[in-house]
Protein backbone atom coordinates (compact mmCIF):
# COMPACT_ATOMS: atom_id res chain seq x y z
CA UNK A 1 0.00 0.00 0.00
CA UNK A 2 1.18 3.61 -0.33
CA UNK A 3 0.02 6.89 1.16
CA UNK A 4 -0.96 9.38 -0.13
CA UNK A 5 -2.33 12.41 1.98
CA UNK A 6 -5.44 11.19 3.95
CA UNK A 7 -6.15 8.73 0.93
CA UNK A 8 -4.36 5.05 1.53
CA UNK A 9 -4.22 3.73 -2.17
CA UNK A 10 -3.78 -0.59 -2.50
CA UNK A 11 -1.81 -1.31 -4.99
CA UNK A 12 -2.43 -3.77 -7.42
CA UNK A 13 -3.51 -6.87 -5.08
CA UNK A 14 -7.38 -6.06 -5.43
CA UNK A 15 -7.21 -4.12 -1.49
CA UNK A 16 -10.06 -2.19 -0.87
CA UNK A 17 -8.90 1.63 -0.64
CA UNK A 18 -9.41 3.52 2.78
CA UNK A 19 -9.84 7.06 2.92
CA UNK A 20 -9.32 8.95 6.47
CA UNK A 21 -12.09 11.12 6.44
CA UNK A 22 -11.91 12.27 10.20
CA UNK A 23 -9.50 10.84 13.51
CA UNK A 24 -12.77 7.95 13.75
CA UNK A 25 -14.26 7.97 10.19
CA UNK A 26 -12.91 6.62 7.14
CA UNK A 27 -14.65 5.97 3.51
CA UNK A 28 -13.70 2.52 2.21
CA UNK A 29 -14.21 1.27 -1.55
CA UNK A 30 -13.59 -2.07 -3.09
CA UNK A 31 -13.65 -5.23 -3.19
CA UNK A 32 -14.78 -7.77 -0.05
CA UNK A 33 -15.74 -11.33 0.71
CA UNK A 34 -18.17 -13.32 2.46
CA UNK A 35 -18.61 -17.06 3.24
CA UNK A 36 -22.38 -18.47 2.59
CA UNK A 37 -23.85 -21.70 2.90
CA UNK A 38 -24.73 -22.38 -1.09
CA UNK A 39 -28.20 -23.09 0.22
CA UNK A 40 -28.57 -19.42 1.10
CA UNK A 41 -26.69 -17.61 -2.05
CA UNK A 42 -29.68 -15.90 -2.69
CA UNK A 43 -30.23 -13.67 0.76
CA UNK A 44 -26.42 -12.98 1.32
CA UNK A 45 -27.04 -9.81 0.93
CA UNK A 46 -29.45 -9.55 3.21
CA UNK A 47 -26.89 -9.95 5.62
CA UNK A 48 -26.68 -12.10 9.04
CA UNK A 49 -29.73 -12.45 11.53
CA UNK A 50 -28.39 -14.44 13.94
CA UNK A 51 -26.67 -13.15 17.00
CA UNK A 52 -22.89 -11.74 15.78
CA UNK A 53 -20.34 -9.91 17.26
CA UNK A 54 -21.71 -6.82 16.42
CA UNK A 55 -25.00 -7.36 16.28
CA UNK A 56 -27.90 -9.10 18.42
CA UNK A 57 -30.23 -11.84 16.94
CA UNK A 58 -32.90 -9.99 14.25
CA UNK A 59 -30.77 -7.29 13.88
CA UNK A 60 -29.76 -7.19 10.01
CA UNK A 61 -25.91 -7.19 9.82
CA UNK A 62 -23.55 -7.63 6.58
CA UNK A 63 -20.06 -9.33 7.92
CA UNK A 64 -17.30 -8.63 5.24
CA UNK A 65 -13.43 -9.48 4.75
CA UNK A 66 -11.39 -7.38 2.79
CA UNK A 67 -9.65 -10.90 1.19
CA UNK A 68 -10.09 -14.13 0.98
CA UNK A 69 -7.27 -14.70 3.82
CA UNK A 70 -9.91 -12.79 6.03
CA UNK A 71 -12.37 -14.81 5.49
CA UNK A 72 -10.77 -18.04 6.15
CA UNK A 73 -9.22 -16.25 9.46
CA UNK A 74 -13.14 -15.01 10.48
CA UNK A 75 -14.54 -18.70 9.85
CA UNK A 76 -11.64 -20.20 12.37
CA UNK A 77 -13.95 -18.84 15.38
CA UNK A 78 -17.57 -19.94 13.94
CA UNK A 79 -16.23 -23.50 13.49
CA UNK A 80 -19.43 -24.76 15.58
CA UNK A 81 -21.99 -23.05 13.42
CA UNK A 82 -20.54 -23.08 9.71
CA UNK A 83 -22.04 -25.45 7.58
CA UNK A 84 -19.56 -27.98 5.82
CA UNK A 85 -18.90 -26.23 2.38
CA UNK A 86 -19.33 -22.59 2.54
CA UNK A 87 -19.05 -20.31 -0.76
CA UNK A 88 -17.56 -16.93 -0.77
CA UNK A 89 -18.74 -14.42 -2.58
CA UNK A 90 -17.11 -11.24 -3.78
CA UNK A 91 -18.95 -8.14 -2.85
CA UNK A 92 -18.29 -4.64 -4.42
CA UNK A 93 -18.57 -1.90 -1.53
CA UNK A 94 -18.62 2.08 -1.74
CA UNK A 95 -19.72 2.92 2.21
CA UNK A 96 -18.81 6.42 4.14
CA UNK A 97 -18.91 6.91 7.58
CA UNK A 98 -17.02 3.51 8.48
CA UNK A 99 -15.57 3.91 12.08
CA UNK A 100 -12.07 2.52 12.34
CA UNK A 101 -11.75 0.12 15.19
CA UNK A 102 -8.07 -0.10 14.80
CA UNK A 103 -6.98 3.76 15.58
CA UNK A 104 -7.19 2.92 19.36
CA UNK A 105 -6.66 6.71 20.28
CA UNK A 106 -9.65 7.38 18.30
CA UNK A 107 -11.61 4.99 20.00
CA UNK A 108 -10.75 6.36 23.68
CA UNK A 109 -11.41 10.10 22.34
CA UNK A 110 -15.02 9.25 21.65
CA UNK A 111 -15.26 6.95 25.25
CA UNK A 112 -14.81 3.71 23.76
CA UNK A 113 -12.46 0.93 25.05
CA UNK A 114 -11.08 -0.84 22.24
CA UNK A 115 -11.09 -3.86 24.35
CA UNK A 116 -14.65 -3.81 24.56
CA UNK A 117 -14.83 -4.40 20.81
CA UNK A 118 -12.36 -7.34 20.50
CA UNK A 119 -13.81 -8.99 23.96
CA UNK A 120 -15.00 -12.51 24.06
CA UNK A 121 -18.51 -12.65 22.86
CA UNK A 122 -20.10 -16.25 22.19
CA UNK A 123 -19.82 -17.68 25.64
CA UNK A 124 -22.09 -14.17 26.60
CA UNK A 125 -24.80 -14.52 24.11
CA UNK A 126 -24.60 -18.41 24.89
CA UNK A 127 -24.97 -17.43 28.42
CA UNK A 128 -28.45 -14.87 27.91
CA UNK A 129 -26.02 -11.91 28.34
CA UNK A 130 -25.27 -8.63 26.26
CA UNK A 131 -21.76 -8.76 24.97
CA UNK A 132 -19.90 -5.34 25.47
CA UNK A 133 -19.05 -5.30 21.40
CA UNK A 134 -22.57 -5.04 20.86
CA UNK A 135 -22.58 -1.66 22.87
CA UNK A 136 -19.51 -0.37 20.75
CA UNK A 137 -22.13 -0.47 17.94
CA UNK A 138 -24.69 1.18 19.77
CA UNK A 139 -22.35 3.96 20.42
CA UNK A 140 -20.58 4.01 17.00
CA UNK A 141 -24.22 4.25 15.62
CA UNK A 142 -24.92 7.13 18.37
CA UNK A 143 -22.07 8.90 16.39
CA UNK A 144 -23.10 8.44 12.78
CA UNK A 145 -21.37 5.26 11.83
CA UNK A 146 -22.99 3.31 9.27
CA UNK A 147 -20.53 0.45 10.15
CA UNK A 148 -16.96 -0.61 11.38
CA UNK A 149 -13.17 -1.58 10.05
CA UNK A 150 -12.93 -4.18 12.59
CA UNK A 151 -9.61 -5.83 12.59
CA UNK A 152 -8.57 -9.33 12.75
CA UNK A 153 -8.22 -11.10 16.19
CA UNK A 154 -6.54 -13.97 14.53
CA UNK A 155 -4.23 -12.27 12.18
CA UNK A 156 -3.73 -8.70 12.56
CA UNK A 157 -2.26 -7.98 9.26
CA UNK A 158 -5.84 -8.80 8.33
CA UNK A 159 -9.06 -6.76 8.59
CA UNK A 160 -13.20 -7.18 7.80
CA UNK A 161 -15.94 -4.55 7.25
CA UNK A 162 -19.21 -4.89 9.49
CA UNK A 163 -21.86 -3.05 8.40
CA UNK A 164 -24.74 -1.51 10.29
CA UNK A 165 -27.25 -0.69 7.35
CA UNK A 166 -26.77 -0.98 3.48
CA UNK A 167 -28.57 -0.48 0.21
CA UNK A 168 -30.97 1.65 1.62
CA UNK A 169 -30.55 5.97 1.00
CA UNK A 170 -27.62 7.59 1.98
CA UNK A 171 -26.32 4.29 3.11
CA UNK A 172 -23.42 2.39 1.73
CA UNK A 173 -23.81 0.75 -1.42
CA UNK A 174 -23.04 -3.11 -1.76
CA UNK A 175 -23.48 -5.04 -4.85
CA UNK A 176 -22.52 -8.68 -5.62
CA UNK A 177 -19.61 -9.58 -8.18
CA UNK A 178 -20.42 -12.38 -9.97
CA UNK A 179 -18.09 -14.54 -12.14
CA UNK A 180 -18.23 -13.95 -16.01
Amino acid sequence: MISRGKEVVAMDHGEPVIRRDSALMRTVTGSFFRAVDPAYREAALSGSRSAGRYSPPGVPTLYLSSSQAGVDAAMVAHTRDKAPDLEVLRFSVDAARIADLRDHDALRSVGIEPADAAAEWQDVVAAGGSPSSWRVRETLERLGAQGLIDPSRKQPELWHLTLFKWNTDGAPRVREVRAR
